[in-house]
């Protein structure tokens, strides 16, 4: 594969990766934050979200691995440039679709297609880092990357409030369709040659899943796991046991937002602190006890911790991020971030399951601290596992 290395040409290839991150990022969390929205609005409650989430889940569990071996086989951009140009033909056909047809049949298709399409452009995305980046630091390289990209959600949470306060959330998905048309524009600008060797030569190097990586794959799913809770319960817990409106959801998604850039930042300063392993681990305890303090408190403490959750999540989600692009190589990068985002999308189709079982029959509260405490109780066996190991 070829990079050109001169700096001016560097630059210009980095500025177009971080602004198509930035508006892929708004148009993606705008995306899932419209439907959560659009759903308990037309009264199906967490139940409905769940269950949304759990389609979405399930097709994104089918189609990681098959997303990740698509990477490393073809030209990540212009795969990129594909999946983009997807995402912002489903959602416009879903902005005008919501004004003539009923919202939870029409959203569960729409989320089926534009998952198989953002499960594609993510894996293209994140994949593309260490090769947009070489030759530059990896930890401060992923740090930049993942502070634009929840830049650009927290934007999405801003917008959310006023997009969807007029009523009908189709002018909210036709809005947040035009961010995908800029991120397309970003990349095709760069001139840069991505095209990993083909996995299909009969020399082809496979993917050897190790111990370290399955304990890595474990706090990466565990982590993911917190942040499809908020996504499941978090509307309801607003909107039923908080008694908030639209505008207290978007502050909500801003106060995750905002501390996900908060971790980012701080992602440089702990990681020369704190080996990987054992930082993921206080980060699991930590978002284990921020997750349960929720049984107690009343907004605005609520977005305290839920700030504190996004930072805490991006600071794994980082951190599991440059280890990963440490241990495995560029060739076979894409499939092991489809393996560990199979097994993580195991996990969150568990809460979905369970999410759906339960209906508006529980607090989510209650459902935020029983997670909390299970995580309490992993930790444990992680730290058994790289006990062993040492």
């Amino acid at each position: 594969m070829s990079c050109d290395k001169r700096p001016g040409t560097q630059t210009r290839v980095m500025l177009g990766f971080l602004a198509s991150t930035f508006s892929a990022a708004v148009g993606r969390n705008g995306y899932y934050i419209a439907s959560a929205w659009a759903l308990v609005e037309a009264g199906y409650g967490s139940a409905g979200v769940a269950t949304l989430l759990a389609i979405v889940s399930v097709v994104e569990f089918i189609a990681s691995p098959l997303a990740g071996a698509t990477a490393d086989r073809f030209d990540r951009r212009r795969l990129n440039v594909v999946a983009d140009v997807g995402r912002f033909a489903i959602m416009l056909t879903t902005a005008f679709s919501l004004l003539y047809l009923d919202v939870f049949p029409t959203l569960c298709l729409s989320a089926v297609l534009f998952s198989i399409c953002d499960r594609i452009a993510l894996t293209a995305s994140q994949a593309m880092i260490p090769l947009v980046t070489r030759g530059a630091d990896l930890a401060a390289s992923n740090s930049n990357v993942f502070f634009v990209m929840q830049l650009g959600s927290l934007g999405s949470a801003l917008l959310a409030g006023p997009l969807l306060s007029g009523g009908s959330p189709a002018p909210a998905f036709a809005a947040l369709a035009l961010f995908f048309l800029v991120s397309v524009g970003s990349l095709s600008s760069m001139q840069l040659g991505l095209v990993p060797r083909r996995v299909s030569r009969p020399n082809g190097v496979a993917l050897i899943v190790d111990r370290r990586l399955y304990r890595l794959f474990a706090a990466y799913a565990l982590l993911y796991g917190s942040a499809v809770l908020v996504t499941v319960m978090g509307s309801s817990f607003i909107f039923e046991e908080q008694n908030g409106t639209a505008a207290d959801f978007g502050h909500l998604e801003a106060a995750w937002s905002a501390g996900s850039l908060l971790g980012a930042v701080l992602f440089l300063r702990l990681t020369r602190a704190v080996s990987a392993p054992i930082l993921h681990l206080m980060l699991l305890g930590s978002t284990a006890l921020a997750l349960m303090s929720l049984i107690a408190l009343r907004a605005p403490c609520t977005l305290i911790v839920f700030a504190t959750l996004g930072c805490l999540y991006n600071l794994g989600r980082v951190s599991i991020e440059v280890t990963l692009q440490s241990r495995v190589g560029d060739s076979v990068l894409g499939r092991a971030k489809g393996v560990m985002h199979s097994l993580a999308v195991a996990l969150g189709l568990l809460i979905f399951s369970i999410a759906t079982v339960l209906g508006d029959s529980v607090f989510p509260s209650t459902v935020f601290f029983s997670f909390g405490l299970m995580l309490l109780i992993c930790i444990p066996l992680l730290s058994i596992g790289m006990a062993q190991r040492g």
